[in-house]
C-alpha cells in the first residue's frame, strides 16, 4: 500500500523543506493527458518555489503543552455586591481577564486565576457579590462565595472605603471569622491621600489593618500583595491543581441552552450559577472532571449572542472571553435546545468552532422534553441546515436529569482521536492517486490540472497540502475532502485543505 508497485505511487521520495511530511511520493498517475503547456512532472528536480497558491497553515501548539501538576496555595477574593473584587483581581494577576462592569452582580461564579508575585505563585479565586440576605440568583451567587472561602488557604476581603462599612460587610465578617481562614482586609477606592483616612475607619471590623488600595489605578497594590503571601501558607492546605494535561472542552451555545447545568452534573456539584435567567454565566469557569476514567478540563462559557456589535458592557466582553476559552480549548461540545428548532445562532456558533480548527461534538440538550413530531422535525432540520457538519458526532442528552451523559465522553474522544490523526504519506498519496484516477477534475477551456502528490501538513486540525499542476476548483476541494472523510474517517474534527500550483515556466 506504501508506495509498493502495485500502488499506483512512484516509490522514489524527496525531501519537502516546510512541510512536515514522512515521505512524499513522487508524482500521481494521471489517466489523462495534462495541459500539453506544462512540462512533465520530475521528481528527482522537484522544487517548492515552482508551486504557489494556499500558504500551508501553521500549528504551533503552545495552548496543548503538557504541564506536570502543581499545588498552588489559593486566595479567595470575597465583597459584596460592586466594591470592585473583578478590577483587583485584573490588577493582581496582571491583565483584563475578569469581566467588569460599574453594575452590580456582574460576576456570578467562582473563578480561578494563577498569579506570581515576588516569585510566588498562586491562585486568586474571584467571586461574585456576597449579599446574606439574597435570594434566588443572589443567593446562588453567595453560595459560591462561600465555597471558595471553604476551598482557600486566605481570604482576601474587599471593601469600599468610600463607603465604609455595612451591615452586609459585618455580616460577611462573621461568616469570616466562622472559617477560621486568614484575612487580609483592602480598603479598596482609595485613590489618593486625601481619603486614606476613609480607609482607617475600616479597624472597626476587627480583622486587623485594612490596606488602602485602588484597585482601578494600582495605588497600594504591592503592600496588599506582600500581606497577602504572608497570610498563604507555603505548604497549601487545601490548594488548587494546576495541570495542562488533561484534555481541553469548552461547552458553547447560545444562552441558557444548558451548559452549566451540564456543568454542574458532569462536575456531581453546584459548580456554576445555574439560572431559568439567560446570560447568567460571564466568565468562563474552568472544572477538572473526572470521566470515563480520565481527567477532563470542562469550560462553561457565557452564552454567545446573536451579534457581538449588538452587545454592550460586560455581555461585549463576556463574548470576547468566550472565543478566547474556544482558542484555548481542544474540543468543543456546541448544546442545542432539542425540543426548539434550530436557530440561525446555533448554527454560527457551529461555524466559529469549525473556523478556529477545533474538534467538535454537537449536543441536543433537553432530549427528555422531546415529542415525536418534534423528533421527526429535528432530524429535517438537522438536514437542512447543519448540511455543513455531518462529520460531527451527535448525542442527545438530558442535562437537567442526566440521561445519555455517558455517552458524551465517547463521542469527544472520536473527535479527538481524529482532530490528532495521521495518514502516512505514501498511503495518503496511493488513495489520492487511484481517486483522481477514476474521478480526473474536470476539464477546463481545453486544460485539465492533476495533483502531482500530496501530503499531511500538520494535525489538530488534519491540515493537507495538494500539488497541483494546475488551479483545483472548490467543488473538486470538496470531492476530495468528501472521500478522505469516507476512507479514514475523520469523524469531528474539520479538516483544512490547502492547493499549491506549479507556476507557468518560460520556455528558453
Amino acid at each position: 500500500m506504501n508506495g509498493g508497485p502495485d500502488s499506483g505511487v512512484d516509490p522514489e521520495v524527496m525531501d519537502l523543506d516546510g512541510v512536515d511530511a514522512d515521505v512524499l511520493p513522487a508524482a500521481l498517475p494521471g489517466n489523462l493527458d495534462e495541459d500539453l503547456s506544462d512540462e512533465p512532472f520530475d521528481a528527482a528536480a522537484f522544487d517548492e518555489d515552482e508551486f504557489v497558491g494556499d500558504e500551508v497553515p501553521f500549528y504551533d501548539g503552545d495552548a496543548f503543552s503538557v504541564d506536570e501538576g502543581e499545588l498552588l496555595p489559593v486566595l479567595a477574593v470575597v465583597g459584596r455586591p460592586n466594591v470592585g473584587k473583578s478590577t483587583l483581581v485584573n490588577r493582581i494577576i496582571g491583565r483584563r481577564e475578569a469581566v467588569t462592569e460599574d453594575t452590580p452582580g456582574v460576576t456570578r461564579d467562582r473563578v480561578a486565576y494563577e498569579a506570581a508575585w515576588n516569585g510566588r505563585r498562586f491562585t486568586v479565586l474571584d467571586t461574585g457579590g456576597w449579599d446574606p440576605e439574597g435570594e434566588g440568583l443572589r443567593a446562588s451567587i453567595t453560595a459560591q462565595a462561600e465555597r471558595a472561602v471553604a476551598l482557600a488557604d486566605a481570604v482576601l476581603f474587599v471593601v469600599d472605603a468610600t463607603v465604609g462599612a455595612t451591615d452586609h460587610d459585618e455580616a460577611v465578617v462573621r461568616i469570616l471569622r466562622a472559617s477560621k481562614k486568614p484575612v487580609v482586609l483592602a480598603a479598596n477606592k482609595v485613590d489618593g491621600a486625601a481619603t486614606e483616612s476613609d480607609a482607617s475607619m475600616l479597624w472597626s471590623l476587627g480583622l486587623g489593618e485594612p490596606y488602602p488600595v485602588s484597585a482601578l489605578h494600582g495605588r497600594g497594590s504591592g503592600d496588599l500583595l506582600d500581606a497577602a503571601l504572608e497570610a498563604l501558607p507555603v505548604e497549601p492546605g487545601l490548594g488548587h491543581l494546576v495541570i495542562g494535561g488533561p484534555r481541553r472542552v469548552a461547552l458553547l451555545g447560545k444562552p441558557n441552552v444548558g451548559k452549566s447545568s451540564l456543568l454542574n452534573k458532569l462536575a456531581g456539584e453546584n459548580r456554576v450559577v445555574v439560572d431559568s435567567v439567560a446570560g447568567t454565566t460571564v466568565d468562563p469557569v474552568d472544572e477538572l472532571v473526572e470521566l470515563g476514567g480520565k481527567t477532563w478540563r470542562f469550560v462553561d462559557t457565557a452564552g454567545i449572542r446573536r451579534k457581538v456589535n449588538t452587545a454592550s458592557g460586560h455581555e461585549y466582553f463576556a463574548s470576547l472571553r468566550t472565543a478566547a476559552a474556544l482558542d484555548k480549548a481542544e474540543v468543543a461540545v456546541v448544546l442545542i435546545e432539542a425540543h426548539e428548532s434550530i436557530t440561525e445562532q446555533d448554527t454560527r456558533i457551529i461555524s466559529m468552532v469549525v473556523e478556529s480548527g477545533r474538534a467538535l461534538v454537537i449536543a441536543y440538550n433537553k432530549w427528555d422534553l422531546l415529542d415525536d413530531e418534534r423528533r421527526h422535525y429535528l432530524e429535517r432540520e438537522i438536514e437542512r441546515d447543519l448540511v455543513r457538519v455531518p462529520w460531527a458526532p451527535r448525542v442527545n442528552i438530558a442535562a437537567r436529569t442526566g440521561r445519555h451523559m455517558d455517552k458524551l465522553v465517547p463521542a469527544i474522544e472520536t473527535a479527538l482521536e481524529s482532530w490528532d490523526q495521521r495518514i502516512p504519506t505514501g498511503r495518503l498519496n496511493s488513495f489520492i492517486g487511484t481517486l483522481v484516477a477514476a474521478h480526473p477534475h474536470p476539464i477546463r477551456g481545453g486544460k485539465q490540472p492533476r495533483v502531482l502528490f500530496a501530503t499531511q501538513a500538520a494535525t489538530r486540525p488534519p491540515r493537507f497540502v495538494l500539488f497541483a499542476s494546475g488551479f483545483i476548483e472548490a467543488g473538486y476541494r470538496r470531492f476530495i475532502e468528501r472521500r478522505l472523510r469516507e476512507e479514514f474517517g475523520f469523524a469531528g474534527t474539520p479538516i483544512d485543505l490547502s492547493i499549491r500550483v506549479r507556476e507557468k515556466r518560460s520556455k528558453r
